[in-house]
């Protein structure tokens, strides 16, 4: 893993422009002290509450791409402190993002908890492997309960992450997450019109 996210982020062409905007020397600083081995237990407790993720790949042509991966709640799995993995599920057969890696295996993955405000980044490189080449790993990959077609199994090699600041990341939330915050209101609602319907029934006797 290399030692931080600026020695991979901060190209001279990055670097040029922090020092015309006056921050280069903070950034500098950062980068000479800032060492990370691998996911730490705070890391891998938020992918686990992720259900997506943006993957980036690069295409022969130069061009970027973005992804949308979803699925339940920890279906991206921290394997160890260095790796990633997840079952690749049947799409559109495009096959954009798996063919970009074919030739450039290297990759951007921004994870996003929009409640919190809180962003991981985190540059890889991905290893794409056969649904069945590996009974062990689909052993720990496999989605109990999810009603999926999988495609292949894909391993991501962590070379470094950061954390986002939370600025303009608008909250926002899933239904589960809206489900959960008002189910103790509809309940206590639930309750009084029980009391109500009592009470309206002793009124007529």
């Amino acid at each position: 893993m290399a030692n931080n996210f600026a020695e991979l982020a901060f190209t001279d062409a990055i670097k040029a422009l922090q020092e015309k905007a006056g921050s280069r020397a903070s950034y500098a600083s950062m980068e000479k002290r800032t060492h990370i081995d691998g996911f730490t237990e705070y890391e891998a407790n938020f992918i686990k509450d992720r259900d997506s993720f943006y993957l980036s790949t690069i295409g022969e042509n130069g061009y970027p791409y973005i992804q949308h991966r979803g699925g339940p709640k920890g279906f991206l799995k921290v394997l160890d402190k260095h790796r990633l993995g997840f079952i690749d599920f049947r799409g559109n057969m495009q096959f954009i993002s798996v063919g970009n890696l074919e030739t450039n295996n290297k990759v951007a993955i921004i994870l996003v908890d929009y409640p919190a405000r809180a962003r991981l980044k985190i540059y890889a490189r991905a290893e794409i492997m056969e649904i069945n080449n590996d009974p062990e790993l689909r052993k720990l990959l496999d989605l109990e309960g999810y009603d999926f077609k999988p495609d292949r199994m894909m391993v991501f090699h962590i070379d470094a992450y950061d954390w986002n600041c939370p600025q303009h990341i608008t909250p926002r939330y899933t239904v589960a997450e809206i489900e959960e915050a008002f189910s103790g209101q509809r309940d206590y609602i639930a309750k009084l019109e029980a009391e109500n319907k009592v009470l309206r029934t002793q009124l007529k006797k």
